[in-house]
């Protein structure tokens, strides 16, 4: 039983100082009134903006940026469908407001800062309030997008280098053709005809004798008047073909 009331006892401590711990700081007068002053400013802001007036106020450098950014804003948040309070901070080093607004499409804060030395505007930046599958959403197209780009810039990199050997044959070809300009349409010469050797028979004058001898005995005429050898040449078949 001791043991349960000490467990229960520890118990009841931490929830103490749970709800300790989650006690909201309440805000003083002067934050209530400036949180109030920047919900009509957002009004006004979206009036300016709605009547197409913005460039009236690019004198006043802090307005105008703020009036912009609003102005971007507008297409994601839809149709301003007013404010809904929000928090500040009022103290020497410090004092800025955030004020909740509530449109058709998303809210969003919107966050006005001034100077604690002189509580003159410094900012005024309004943040798109969006799910967490729409910033998934966002991310994975940035990421694709990135990927995309690196991808792409790779690819050319590598059709340039591999541009560079078309580039070398296209010249070595060039350089070939100044070299040589009629290369291409020189026509090889046709071989010579070489004319029939005749044979000089001068130097057989004894073989074609006995030739013309035997041819006129084959025949059976007693003389060799009625031929003459102009040539011999050799056969080139043996014997037994002959036969």
């Amino acid at each position: 039983m001791k043991k349960i009331f000490a467990i229960l006892g520890m118990i009841t401590c931490m929830i103490g100082l749970c709800a300790c711990g989650q006690e909201t700081r309440q805000m003083s007068e002067e934050e209530k009134s400036l949180v109030a002053r920047d919900e009509a400013l957002i009004q006004d802001m979206n009036s300016v903006v709605s009547e197409g007036a913005a460039e009236q106020l690019a004198d006043q450098p802090e307005i105008y940026a703020g009036l912009l950014g609003w102005q971007d804003a507008l297409e994601d948040i839809g149709e301003f469908e007013g404010t809904n309070g929000g928090t500040a901070v009022v103290n020497d080093e410090e004092i800025y407001a955030e004020i909740n607004v509530l449109g058709s499409s998303h809210n969003a804060v919107v966050e006005v800062v001034y100077d604690p030395a002189t509580g003159m505007l410094e900012a005024i930046t309004t943040n798109v309030t969006y799910s967490l599958g729409e910033i998934m959403m966002k991310a994975l197209m940035n990421t694709v997008i990135g990927m995309g780009t690196v991808f792409v810039v790779l690819i050319l990199i590598s059709l340039i280098i591999s541009s560079f050997t078309l580039i070398s044959k296209i010249e070595g070809r060039k350089k070939k053709a100044a070299e040589n300009p009629a290369g291409a349409n020189v026509q090889p010469a046709p071989a010579a005809v070489q004319p029939a050797v005749q044979e000089e028979l001068s130097d057989d004058t004894e073989l074609v004798a006995v030739i013309a001898a035997a041819i006129a005995a084959y025949e059976g005429s007693g003389s060799t008047d009625g031929f003459v050898v102009r040539s011999i040449r050799k056969s080139n078949k043996s014997k037994w073909q002959n036969a």
